[in-house]
């Protein structure tokens, strides 16, 4: 039986957290306010942002997986979550002298500089220059300076209960296909989040570089209509809007902001042994489709 912490135990980590328990794991839970963390989770109050909040971590850790998340799109917050955070809680546990087997962090494919459609894996450069992409880069590298073995886990656009703003935006008709060369997208389902995760927590001489996306890179306009298509709603329309090309941060959307244009390769992944519940975008949307389907038909509680 491990002792995990999972730090910024968002809705992948109680997912992670929740399989890990079921398999016999000890596993801690790290919230601001963990109050909502499942009763398999053991709940650890703290705050990644103060370091006084950190003295009292669960002793004898054999795993931790920092899976916290910027709580807003700035520099600041950015800062705060990919490199204050990792330095805070790395230095509590050195202070602690926690002799950890594997440190895992759930980074993003953002730090890629690539825009045009390129292909990308685990050697392809990651120069992103905008502040989103620097910041994960700069947690990351502190992952792998800590003096632990560190693995590092870039995931594409994570979907999946809770996360169906594609969904919405078809459904509710504002949403826009765009014109000109595809705009292609890397998505992966929540529940192949922490699959990969726990594949990776446990693996004989992993790497410390993995991609976690799908089996199936694909142009946005394509996966819109055939959202649209399974919601019986019309095709998106298509926009001219030049706010829409690849690499733009600006779009009249939010719902749908595209940063970038690339196709990432989960070969590394898939050789390692990771099998995929949902390895394309229709598996994974279609079961969502199904999920939200069935939670519309349950009858209302009187």
């Amino acid at each position: 039986m491990a002792r995990i912490l999972i730090a910024g135990c968002g809705d992948v980590g109680v997912k992670l957290g929740l399989s890990l328990h079921a398999a016999g794991h000890r596993v801690w839970g790290l919230k601001r306010h963990p109050e909502d963390l499942p009763p398999a989770l053991q709940p650890v109050a703290a705050d990644l942002d103060d370091p006084a909040t950190l003295s009292g971590l669960p002793p004898a850790l054999d795993y931790v997986v920092y899976s916290a998340a910027a709580t807003g799109f700035s520099e600041a917050r950015y800062q705060a979550a990919y490199v204050d955070g990792i330095r805070n809680l790395l230095g509590a546990l050195r202070q602690a002298g926690q002799s950890l087997q594997r440190l895992l962090f759930t980074s993003s494919t953002s730090v890629y500089a690539q825009y045009q459609g390129e292909w990308v894996d685990e050697d392809s450069p990651a120069t992103a220059e905008q502040f989103s992409g620097r910041c994960i880069r700069a947690g990351e590298q502190l992952m792998w300076d800590s003096g632990w073995p560190a693995v590092v886990v870039r995931f594409g656009g994570i979907y999946g209960p809770g996360r169906t703003r594609l969904i919405d935006s078809v459904r509710d008709g504002i949403a826009v296909r765009p014109a000109g060369p595809p705009i292609f997208t890397n998505r992966i389902h929540r529940d192949d989040c922490a699959g990969v995760l726990e594949h990776l927590l446990f693996l004989s001489d992993p790497a410390p570089l993995y991609l976690a996306i799908d089996d199936d890179p694909a142009p946005l306009d394509k996966i819109l209509s055939w959202l649209a298509a399974q919601l019986g709603v019309t095709e998106p329309p298509i926009t001219t809007d030049s706010a829409l090309k690849p690499g733009s941060e600006n779009r009249p959307n939010r719902a749908l902001r595209q940063r970038a244009s690339k196709r990432c390769r989960n070969t590394r992944l898939r050789a390692s042994g990771f099998q995929f519940r949902y390895p394309s975008y229709r598996d994974g949307y279609a079961a969502l489709l199904r999920a939200m389907a069935d939670q519309n038909s349950k009858p209302e509680k009187s």
